[in-house]
């Protein structure tokens, strides 16, 4: 779609609601966008190109957005592939183009276009450079490690729009989520689980580029993915700053449960019913065999305490929980107080692979003791699971 931002600017993205898995491994049932602006300027700048799978469909948008006017420059903020694989065509479309990128994705550059001539068509910016455009210019910003370590953020100060590159992005297709980001629990949802899933093991990097932002009068961002910011930007900033400090966001506990034959599912909803009577001002339980992942990280990032219920498997732990633990060490799990509850026909040893993987991550504190269920629950476990509500809520 083409759509007119005002001030010279154009929207030239595309929606992908064909797309089932983003970055392979994500769910996206509501879609993703590509998105790419156009700065119509006395000099004509692209801002970013799209993925390939919409290649066609953003060509002709780039089309009409030019209405027969050349474009002096291409810009590009971040190499990934869903946002740069136009980049080739649109240098070889347009021979006066001159790329402007960062030195690292200048590099990367002829690892994803191999034997792309480049020579004179060039230009390498830092942070604080300027490119001007006419009334337009373009202040970058670096923003490495966000999620890549190539990536550039711009500020225009002529609209006070900064172009955040797959920062404040979300998942869903701008069809299906809205062009503007107006509903603000609505944009939270799938923006807390995009950050967490994508960039949220670079929270110190994103702490860095917020302390930027701050300096500047932003008055509308305009990310790479999900839909522009314009309305109630503090509430966007603030929940950045949350999730980027690792600042839990919702007081609650967060069960996660891996079960193989329901033994263990049936003793992590009983201690979701007894810490709901003692108090606990909320209780999220998700069946980790059934669940989403990514959403299983967003949860467990956003309450800050949880309790891993699960079974014993293999003389280990039963995979959909390591999976699940596994993912959290990636991504930077830190600063949470978390229970643990396992289950053993004959050899307990979930509880022991679990202890180790928490001991792995930073500032994680462990409530004691845990308990271990055999095979099934029984009466006499009930105090066990009572102590350690109790100990989970003090």
């Amino acid at each position: 779609m083409v759509r007119d931002l005002g001030n010279k600017v154009l929207y030239i993205g595309t929606d992908d609601l064909d797309i089932d898995l983003f970055e392979g491994q994500y769910i996206v049932p509501e879609g993703m966008s590509y998105n790419s602006y156009l700065v119509a300027d006395e000099k004509v700048a692209i801002m970013d190109t799209c993925d390939a799978r919409k290649g066609e469909e953003w060509k002709a948008n780039l089309e009409e957005a030019l209405a027969g006017r050349q474009p002096d420059y291409l810009v590009v903020h971040h190499m990934e592939p869903d946002h740069s694989s136009l980049a080739a065509w649109a240098l070889e479309r347009y021979p006066a183009v001159t790329l402007v990128t960062s030195a690292q994705a200048l590099k990367m550059l002829g690892q994803f276009f191999p034997g792309l001539q480049l020579e004179g068509r060039v230009q390498v910016v830092k942070e604080g450079d300027v490119l001007e455009l006419g009334a337009h210019s373009l202040r970058f910003i670096g923003a490495p490690m966000v999620h890549w370590p190539e990536v550039l953020m711009s500020y225009d100060a002529a609209d006070g729009a900064l172009y955040s590159a797959d920062g404040f992005g979300k998942f869903g297709a701008l069809g299906n989520c809205g062009f503007y980001g107006r509903d603000d629990d609505d944009w939270a949802c799938e923006a807390r689980r995009y950050y967490f899933n994508i960039v949220g093991k670079y929270g110190v990097q994103v702490q860095g580029v917020l302390k930027k932002a701050a300096a500047l009068e932003i008055r509308t961002i305009r990310p790479l993915h999900g839909p522009i910011l314009e309305d109630n930007l503090g509430e966007y900033l603030r929940l950045y700053d949350l999730w980027s400090s690792y600042t839990p966001e919702t007081d609650g506990i967060f069960i996660a449960c891996a079960s193989i034959h329901g033994g263990t599912l049936a003793v992590a909803d009983k201690l979701a019913e007894i810490l709901r009577q003692k108090g606990a001002p909320k209780v999220v339980l998700s069946d980790l065999t059934r669940s989403d992942i990514a959403e299983n990280v967003e949860d467990a990032f956003r309450y800050p305490k949880m309790v891993a219920a699960a079974c014993s498997y293999d003389a280990g732990l039963f995979t959909p929980m390591y999976d699940f633990l596994h993912r959290l060490q990636i991504k930077g799990y830190c600063k949470r107080t978390v229970a643990i509850v396992e289950n053993g026909s004959w050899a307990p040893s979930a509880g022991r692979v679990m202890r180790e993987m928490f001991g792995a991550m930073k500032d994680v504190t462990l409530v004691e003791p845990a308990v271990t269920i055999r095979s099934r629950m029984r009466p006499e476990d009930l105090p066990a699971l009572e102590a350690l509500a109790d100990a989970i809520l003090k």
